[in-house]
């Protein structure tokens, strides 16, 4: 990357060099992200300035090349092992650091891919106690491996913040909006999580919603264009109710959290993971008089990567996932941005 607004260029760098605490990595798999697409466009610029130029990618797996001379013998794996890289990389000194939320941490927190060198290069190198060991059997597709650590965690911490309000259960009815690389792997979530909960997908079309019946929602609503009171109506139709109790948007857009709050009932529940627009709004009388809750849920954190790649290995996760080259790179990102892409494209190394 050496602008923003600019095409990423593939060229030849140098093997990076690696800490006494750090692995050298050799990247089997990189996945692409939605975010990914937002950097290069500027909408982190504040937030997570870059030095040019610099190499993205944060959603990461490959295996062991080197071990640092400072790692101890008890980290649980060696050269040669696939390791899943955890993308946030906090200060460990924060309260959140020492609650075990890294992602959130107020000290001199790092995101991989969007500060230290990322994954669209087949070399990084990993602090130690980033790297999550996977089994063999796991190993042999790295290309499912990668995209866990946020379009696998990122809904996963959501839809259990909704679990944990109280607001899933059975007679509920649980919504995820917006059917891309997070909301394909959210429906699982929610049936897996909700407690006989009816899930309802929204999407903007018509072969996303059947994504997201593939994975388990229980119905579908393609919401484009549509009033409120048109959305209500299918809901009614399909679930005997006119709102829904939670809401899990991986969208983001000023849009899409504004429909999420005219379709939750009293006591209702909308987390946000999706990042699209810079600001929301939203009536504030409705919001007060019916108790509804609004939850931010960034990423996620070690034991959350830990537990889902565990699901993924007891199979019971479904994955929808597309290899892509790197020199394609450039086509991907800007299909991305488009909003034209189901499921997850990772770039395969190996």
């Amino acid at each position: 990357m050496y602008g923003y607004g600019e095409p990423l260029r593939v060229e030849e760098v140098p093997v990076p060099e690696s800490g006494s605490d750090e692995i050298l990595l050799k990247v089997a798999a990189t996945g692409m992200c939605r975010s990914d697409y937002q950097l290069l466009d500027g909408y982190f610029k504040d937030p997570f300035p870059v030095t040019l130029p610099y190499i993205p990618g944060h959603e990461i797996t490959g295996r062991v090349a080197r071990l640092g001379s400072g790692i101890p013998k008890t980290v649980g794996y060696s050269e040669g092992d696939m390791v899943v890289v955890n993308p946030s990389w906090g200060d460990g000194t924060c309260r959140q650091c020492r609650e075990g939320n890294e992602q959130l941490c107020s000290g001199n927190g790092r995101w991989v891919g969007f500060g230290p060198p990322g994954g669209f290069a087949e070399y990084m190198a990993v602090q130690y106690r980033h790297a999550i060991p996977v089994s063999e059997e796991a190993a042999k597709a790295p290309e499912l491996l990668a995209p866990m650590t946020d379009a696998g965690m990122t809904p996963y911490r959501g839809m259990r913040k909704l679990r944990d309000a109280g607001k899933l259960g059975p007679d509920r009815t649980v919504a995820v909006t917006g059917i891309g690389g997070l909301g394909s792997y959210a429906v699982q979530y929610a049936k897996l999580l909700g407690g006989g909960a009816t899930v309802v997908a929204f999407a903007r079309t018509d072969s996303k919603l059947e994504l997201a019946k593939e994975n388990g929602a229980d119905h579908g609503i393609n919401v484009k264009d549509k009033s409120t009171d048109a959305i209500q109506a299918e809901l009614e139709q399909l679930t005997g109710r006119r709102t829904v109790n939670a809401i899990l948007d991986c969208v983001g857009s000023e849009t899409s959290v504004s429909m999420g709050f005219d379709l939750l009932g009293p006591e209702g529940a909308l987390t946000a993971v999706g990042l699209m627009s810079q600001r929301v709004e939203h009536r504030q009388f409705p919001f007060v008089g019916t108790e509804l809750s609004y939850f931010g849920s960034f990423w996620g954190n070690h034991l959350d990567l830990v537990e889902v790649l565990s699901l993924a290995e007891a199979g019971l996760i479904k994955h929808n996932v597309t290899k892509v080259k790197l020199e394609d790179i450039n086509k991907n990102l800007q299909a991305l941005g488009r909003g034209e892409v189901s499921g997850r494209q990772v770039i395969v190394f190996e």
